[in-house]
């Protein structure tokens, strides 16, 4: 019973990460009610263990349709992961508490602008080319990248918002891009659990399975309606982490 739950947990959490990023609202609080005595380590090694496989399945069919700017996003991969480790690192020595605080700000800040531009995300109008774009990318992989190791909550919508706000991609490009940076990120935090052996494999193989098939169904619905559905979700999974960021900082 215990792996069935948590299994359909990690489905959803696919479906939902693979359009917009967010996965982590679903699959963490999940994993947390099935096994509450359980390390917190441990079970954030199991989500990262099914979560990855789902965004790089996401990453591979959003190759297939969107035009992915190849030359921008590997480097900006690769200093992801590294600021990823980074931040991984960092909360060994030093408390996020303060970013528990403030982050329910932050996201009602995106809510609010993403609302007041009607049009923002709609049309991918590119800001930068070449050199600029793989900056750009590069600089935004490796701030996130660090949050994601730090403290990681809401990493694939910060990842989102960034490219269309910052790069000027359209909301289908941007999720697109975002998966492949936010599966380097995965994966270093992965690495870093499996060596500490906070990994439950028995487990993890069964929810990378039910991730996959529901970032399959995901990726599929946001290619077959565009960047307007993208946003929608979008602005359903800030909301949510409002509410869940919210009451983790201020309430408990």
């Amino acid at each position: 019973m215990e792996l069935f739950l948590v299994s359909l947990a990690s489905l959803f959490a696919g479906f939902v990460d693979s359009i917009v990023g967010g996965g982590g609202l679903i699959l963490v609080p999940a994993l947390f009610a099935v096994f509450p005595n359980t390390h917190p380590a441990t079970l954030f090694g199991v989500n990262k263990s099914a979560s990855i496989w789902g965004t790089a399945a996401a990453t591979v069919q959003y190759a297939r349709r969107v035009h992915m700017p190849w030359s921008a996003l590997l480097p900006a991969a690769a200093v992801c992961f590294a600021g990823s480790m980074a931040g991984a690192w960092a909360v060994t020595v030093v408390s996020p508490d303060f970013l528990r605080r403030v982050l329910p700000a932050i996201l009602i800040a995106v809510l609010i602008y993403t609302l007041a531009r009607k049009d923002l995300g709609r049309h991918h109008t590119p800001r930068f080319a070449g050199r600029r774009e793989a900056m750009a990318a590069a600089t935004l992989g490796l701030t996130i990248g660090f949050y994601d190791g730090f403290f990681g909550p809401g990493t694939g919508s910060f990842f989102v918002f960034l490219f269309v706000r910052w790069l000027g991609y359209d909301f289908l490009h941007a999720s697109a891009s975002a998966k492949l940076l936010n599966t380097t990120s995965n994966l270093a935090a992965l690495l870093l659990f499996a060596a500490k052996g906070h990994v439950w494999w028995h487990f993890a193989v069964v929810m990378a399975v039910a991730n996959v098939v529901g970032s399959l169904l995901g990726t599929r619905l946001a290619l077959k309606h565009g960047s307007g559905f993208v946003r929608g979700v979008f602005l359903v999974v800030v909301s949510a982490l409002i509410l869940k960021t919210g009451h983790d900082a201020w309430i408990r």
